[in-house]
């Protein structure tokens, strides 16, 4: 790739900020488009001489055109990621989830940019491939918003594709961790939230008998195989999910967790949500097809890292 910069939509955000850093260490430019809305300054190495940041919306299609500009290559991970948010304002999260999409695919097209990396979800799916490996043709079943925006997105990165040259490389992304997840926002997920309250020495509270399962992925291994999706001459058609296609269980990471700090807080077990997916797992063999997946970070490894224990 050229000295150019890569625009990262939602940069200064718990996944953004650490793509950032290892595309620095690598010796590109990096520009950062965030709103700021739950991204931080302080996630980002803003003295860097090769990183800049434009505080702005991808909504806002004036903005993108904007931070676009002598780009070479886009990893648009912006996003209203909370699925009750989507639930709560469908709206106002469309337009940042599908209208921010589209504002970035037309300024793709409009300044000749082709290779642009996307975080699509999991969510796609909704119940369906319950208590089995999901493999990318299982049927899709958004149940939210949030899923909704995720899909329609892919969609038109491929229209995108055919019509006009774009490069996509749609990633279904199953459960990341890892440094800067915030457990305060409303976006983190539940290894953020444990590990938290296990280091307050707070009570810890699961839903349900703490057996459902869930496929973890470490943030820096996520973040070796988007820098691939960059880097690669060629990229295939088609989304790719991205995980492990390994089950653990909330039980199974409470343990770890009390393995890494020594012990854990009380904990209790309330009534199961109504409509929580049970089992999730992807079936990660189209991943390993493409891309070269490094040997996967263990889950005490990565919960050490994250916990300031390694």
């Amino acid at each position: 790739m050229n000295d150019a910069p890569i625009l990262i939509t939602g940069g200064a955000g718990f996944i953004g900020s650490n793509l950032a850093d290892a595309l620095l260490a690598r010796g590109y430019a990096v520009r950062v488009l965030d709103n700021l809305s739950t991204g931080k300054h302080a996630n980002l190495q803003l003295e860097h001489p090769r990183l800049s940041l434009i505080e702005g919306d991808v909504a806002d299609a004036a903005v993108v055109r904007q931070a676009l500009q002598g780009c070479q290559a886009v990893v648009h991970l912006a996003a209203v990621a909370s699925v009750q948010a989507s639930v709560d304002d469908p709206v106002g999260t469309h337009q940042s989830n599908l209208v921010g999409t589209l504002n970035l695919c037309e300024a793709m097209r409009e300044q000749g940019v082709r290779r642009v990396v996307f975080a699509s979800s999991a969510a796609v799916y909704g119940n369906n491939g319950e208590g089995e490996a999901i493999d990318e043709d299982t049927p899709k079943a958004p149940l939210t918003p949030y899923a909704a925006d995720k899909l329609a997105s892919e969609y038109y990165l491929d229209f995108y594709r055919r019509q006009h040259g774009l490069e996509p490389a749609i990633f279904r992304f199953f459960n990341i961790f890892g440094p800067r997840q915030d457990p305060s926002s409303p976006y983190s997920g539940v290894i953020s939230i444990f590990t938290e309250r296990a280091q307050k020495g707070l009570p810890i509270s699961v839903f349900g008998d703490g057996e459902q399962t869930r496929d973890f992925v470490y943030v820096g291994d996520l973040v070796e195989v988007l820098v691939q999706a960059l880097e690669a001459e060629t990229l295939e058609a088609g989304a790719v999910n991205l995980g492990l296609s390994r089950a653990t269980s909330l039980n199974q990471l409470l343990g770890a967790i009390g393995d890494v700090l020594g012990g854990l807080p009380e904990v209790s077990h309330l009534p199961a949500r109504a409509g929580d997916i049970r089992h999730s797992r992807a079936n990660n063999a189209r991943l390993l097809a493409r891309f070269a997946f490094p040997e996967p970070t263990g889950m005490r490894e990565g919960l050490a890292k994250l916990l300031g224990r390694s």
